[in-house]
């Protein structure tokens, strides 16, 4: 019997599922003080920012490349399986980084495991996907996504806090080998899962399978590909706020390193604010993705006219929750409006287009910073994130009206969940040719 919670919490009657985010919290808490000491490993051996951005970018480098096999794989492998792989794997790797840094090893090894991590990082995502959607009923499985967001924020500030402390004291290497131990974690979870609680997820049939056929199936779904590009403009021009708080601080704020370090955790704060707000929303809907974008770029275009490094702070928490509901969302339309068997490469091209406009982005922004200021740089990446919700909330009405599409993929009609709104209602529309 599923224990009665209030419904901001309801994912958590799940026993799978309060394993799976007991063991998610020590996991990303142990991510986190790896990327602070891998980065922190760099820079001490280069003294070069640019070396720290090119593992940062080689690790990137395998979403764009292998993404797609990546999610074909997902959805024909079992996830459990591919998690304890890659899981085990990434613990050694973690080892790995450890011994290096203890020994002083070169600085080619260490990117190399970089790139081995992000290699591991694109196989995994899809199949952490699926198994996600096992855990919890499709009615709960947006508000696991949105308690998930809670975890990671948490993680984050558990996880940078501790490091920076422990490299202080006990140095760099011991950092990898607690992320190292972190993954056993995730794997204990995953081995204490109830088989019999899972939900029933479909796989891909030979017919349906391969990268051709993701490829086939989402170019079908235009509200899809509609919200995929709002995600990729506002990941790319709308989040990127490691390179905007730092231009910030150590420009017009003139409040250096330490001003950056107190926006960084403003932010982190906000986002575990966000995670909240989703966890209580009882519907995660693209309208409420659109109106979130539209009210995070326009206090973003405003927050390049703060005039203190407190007013600005004060601009970036509603933006950093606003970041979480945005992600949430995105997150959860991709699961809930795609078929089963298609899902692993859905998050998988979700994944790409966060990769893609990472790299695009960031170094965009910084080359803009350098050149109008940051405050510009904010004003105008604020408009191109308003610009961006209008057109994509015109497309979607559009696509709402226009019921006469063709129908691409009978198999997914009624695929929908019941309680999506009219823009939700669009994909039903397109699907069933009315």
């Amino acid at each position: 019997m599923r224990r009665t919670l209030p419904p901001m919490l309801r994912a958590l009657a799940h026993r799978n599922y309060r394993l799976w985010a007991a063991a998610d919290l020590v996991s990303v808490t142990g991510s986190w003080m790896q990327i602070l000491a891998l980065n922190w490993l760099v820079l001490s051996r280069t003294g070069s920012a640019t070396s720290v951005g090119l593992a940062i970018l080689l690790q990137a480098v395998p979403a764009l490349l292998f993404g797609s096999w990546a999610g074909a794989l997902a959805d024909r492998l079992p996830p459990r399986r591919v998690l304890l792989c890659t899981q085990a794997m990434h613990g050694v790797l973690a080892a790995g980084l450890a011994l290096l840094a203890a020994d002083d090893g070169p600085l080619m090894a260490v990117y190399a495991i970089s790139v081995l991590t992000g290699l591991l990082g694109v196989f995994e995502g899809p199949a952490l996907g699926r198994f996600a959607a096992r855990i919890v009923s499709r009615e709960d499985l947006g508000n696991a996504m949105a308690l998930g967001s809670i975890c990671n924020s948490t993680g984050r500030v558990l996880g940078m806090s501790l490091a920076g402390v422990l490299a202080a004291v006990v140095g760099v290497p011991l950092l990898f080998v607690l992320n190292a131990i972190s993954f056993l974690a995730v794997i204990a979870a995953v081995l204490a899962v109830r088989m019999d609680l899972l939900h029933p997820l479909a796989t891909s049939t030979s017919a349906r399978s391969g990268v051709r056929a993701g490829l086939r199936y989402l170019r079908a779904d235009r509200s899809l590909l509609t919200l995929f590009a709002l995600g990729f403009v506002l990941s790319s021009f709308g989040r990127n706020y490691q390179v905007t708080m730092a231009a910030m601080a150590d420009g017009v704020l003139h409040r250096g390193a330490a001003g950056y370090g107190a926006l960084s955790t403003v932010f982190a704060v906000g986002t575990v604010i966000g995670g909240v707000i989703s966890a209580r929303c009882s519907r995660l809907t693209p309208r409420l993705l659109v109106v979130t974008a539209l009210a995070t770029g326009l206090l973003q275009a405003l927050s390049g006219l703060a005039p203190s490094l407190w007013s600005f702070a004060l601009v970036m928490v509603p933006i950093a929750m606003g970041a979480v509901v945005i992600d949430t969302t995105l997150g959860t339309r991709a699961q809930l409006d795609t078929a089963e068997d298609m899902r692993g490469r859905v998050i998988a091209a979700q994944s790409m287009v966060g990769a893609a406009a990472g790299a695009v982005g960031g170094p965009a922004l910084g080359w803009f910073c350098e050149r109008i200021g940051a405050p510009a740089t904010l004003g105008m990446a604020g408009s191109v994130v308003v610009a961006a919700a209008l057109l994509t909330a015109a497309a979607l009405t559009k696509l709402r009206r226009d019921r006469a599409v063709p129908l691409p993929e009978p198999a997914l009609v009624g695929q929908l969940a019941p309680d999506v709104d009219d823009y939700s209602r669009l994909g039903a529309g397109a699907r069933s040719g009315g």
